[in-house]
């Protein structure tokens, strides 16, 4: 009976001396957000309007009051990089339809050119043609700490939304999503 009390003695030891489990990486992260107080958005790369998506992230932002937004890079302790894009293109739409039907019929004869013939032809074509103006704009952005470690990432795309256009909307859901995880990571405490 002692020889048992030693041996559950001493598993009972091993198991208190062995390390918690550890949180998940993502747990990690979204902990981090919460570390964050000032930011700053840097360039985005892109086609011209990158810097346009930029202004309008950094409303989008400023909007949501999840922390400070600095224009000076030294002062912050996070840092938004991506790339953003907002195209306007034309999308063109072919199509046609046709139904044809022939009928010819023929006799003929010899010497005293005797012959008859006769022929229908009915036929009916549709085509249309239509081009619709359309506006995507799409963002890939993500929160860099002073280690360069990413803390946080998201891709967003719109076509547009009903109130405003592609860059507003993709703006928009970006802070929606970080707010998303900003809550999610106070509910970590």
């Amino acid at each position: 009976m002692r020889k048992l009390g030693l041996v559950v003695c001493s598993v009972m030891t091993a198991w208190a001396l062995e390390p918690a489990p550890t949180a998940s990486l993502e747990e990690i992260s979204l902990r981090q957000l919460l570390e964050v107080h000032r930011v700053y958005v840097d360039r985005l790369t892109g086609g011209e309007t990158a810097a346009q998506m930029r202004d309008i992230l950094i409303s989008s932002l400023e909007g949501a009051k999840l922390f400070i937004l600095t224009e000076n890079p030294d002062k912050a302790d996070t840092v938004v990089r991506g790339a953003a894009e907002d195209l306007v293109f034309t999308d063109m739409h072919n199509s046609s339809d046709s139904i044809n039907a022939h009928l010819n019929l023929s006799s003929g004869a010899g010497y005293h050119q005797r012959g008859n013939s006769g022929g229908v032809g009915i036929g009916d074509n549709e085509s249309e043609h239509s081009a619709e103006r359309r506006h995507e704009a799409i963002a890939a952005v993500r929160l860099v700490n002073k280690d360069g470690d990413v803390i946080w990432s998201t891709t967003q795309e719109s076509m547009g939304a009903k109130f405003h256009g592609s860059s507003s909307d993709v703006a928009e859901k970006i802070t929606a999503k970080l707010k998303e995880d900003f809550e999610r990571a106070r509910k970590l405490r």
